[in-house]
């Protein structure tokens, strides 16, 4: 990583991107950035900035979100249903395969995939959901050798917010709007009219060397001024926060707060907060087989603290109730994360609350227990 006085800041056009996009390709990454598909903004492979959401604009509140045009910004969203965790630790992962052959059973492990990923435009609070998932599954004896194989090849192009959701609340997790590490290139995108700009930071080795190679100017005081007003104005949109202030111990002392009853007559037990959530690593493992042959396979599979199944063992489940299972995934949002991995399971990103279909709101409940 570069250090911050080193950093190359130039300033590309529009134009730039493709610049970007076709750079990366030739480096053999293959690029995954935002889409519009189905009225939401997903992450998915893009050839070139047209496939980029350009004058896309999100609209979201608790239960509700849509998108709608307005505007000529390439990154005028905020986050969609779709995290970078689907790629770095995917919905189903192949552990091993076994064959019956002619000389009998025959189990291998799944090769580590060679594949390599460019995520462009990359949240700040997403960056802090990758960074948390790098202490969840690459740290210490039991690292997950398929996201740290993926997760070391991987390039990141960050975007910094110039707009905020209802739903955001970075700026009390300390994790937005802007940047400030954890990426190769950081853009802040300063639009004119009809004109987009992009104002490009090196924060690494690999970053510095794609900047050199891209059609840009020097910037001026008058363009990172121009940066530094883009995230203050969705800033100053935040309105949502969590008092982090002893929260961990909070939490994990109001096991009988009334407050919990209330929320888990609520809660539809639907799992969209888990499966939304960039941080949550939750899975579970189940063997297939294939019909024509007698070739079987472990697969490992995303999982969420709000089915039954998950706390599941001889005699019955652990957390049979809602209100268990709701309090289980807020304490250790909250709480117990801290214990485990020295830090906050939720980086403020708001999907949760989005997503969720009756609205229940992350920040509410914390400000509920913290109050009562």
């Amino acid at each position: 990583m570069m250090s911050q006085s080193h950093r190359s800041t130039r300033v590309i056009a529009a134009a730039g991107l493709d610049e970007i996009i076709s750079s990366l390709a030739r480096e053999g990454y293959r690029v995954i950035g935002p889409r519009l598909r189905d009225d939401a903004i997903i992450y998915d492979e893009i050839n070139s900035a047209a496939d980029l959401p350009r004058g896309v604009l999100d609209e979201q509140s608790g239960g509700r979100y849509r998108t709608y045009r307005e505007g000529e910004a390439y990154f005028g969203y905020v986050v969609g249903p779709s995290s970078w965790k689907r790629y770095l630790h995917p919905p189903r992962q192949v552990l091993w395969r076994a064959d019956d052959g002619e000389g009998g059973v025959s189990i291998r492990a799944e090769p580590i995939a060679g594949e390599r990923y460019a995520f462009l435009g990359v949240r700040s609070c997403e960056l802090a959901a990758i960074a948390t998932q790098d202490r969840v599954l690459m740290a210490g004896a039991y690292g997950d050798p398929h996201y740290a194989a993926r997760r070391n090849g991987a390039f990141i192009v960050a975007v910094n917010c110039g707009r905020a959701a209802e739903t955001c609340f970075c700026t009390s997790m300390g994790t937005g709007p802007r940047a400030h590490g954890g990426y190769d290139l950081a853009l802040t995108e300063i639009v004119t009219g009809e004109n987009a700009a992009f104002l490009v930071e090196a924060g690494s080795e690999r970053g510095q060397s794609l900047i050199e190679g891209l059609s840009s100017r020097e910037a001026n005081d008058g363009d990172v001024e121009a940066a530094v007003q883009v995230a203050a104005r969705a800033a100053s949109q935040i309105k949502r926060e969590i008092d982090r202030e002893g929260l961990s111990e909070l939490v994990k002392a109001k096991h009988d707060h009334p407050r919990w009853d209330d929320v888990a007559a609520r809660c539809l037990n639907c799992a969209n907060c888990t499966m939304v959530c960039p941080t949550c690593f939750c899975t579970t493992v189940e063997d297939v087989s294939e019909l024509q042959s007698a070739a079987t396979a472990r697969v490992q599979r995303w999982e969420s603290c709000f089915t039954t199944d998950f706390s599941y063992i001889h005699g019955g489940a652990v957390r049979s109730s809602p209100v268990s299972r709701y309090r289980q995934w807020l304490t250790h949002k909250l709480g117990t994360w801290h214990d485990q991995f020295g830090q906050s399971g939720c980086t403020g990103c708001g999907r949760c609350i989005t997503w969720c279909p009756v609205g229940i709101d992350i920040t509410e409940e914390a400000a509920a227990l913290r109050g009562g």
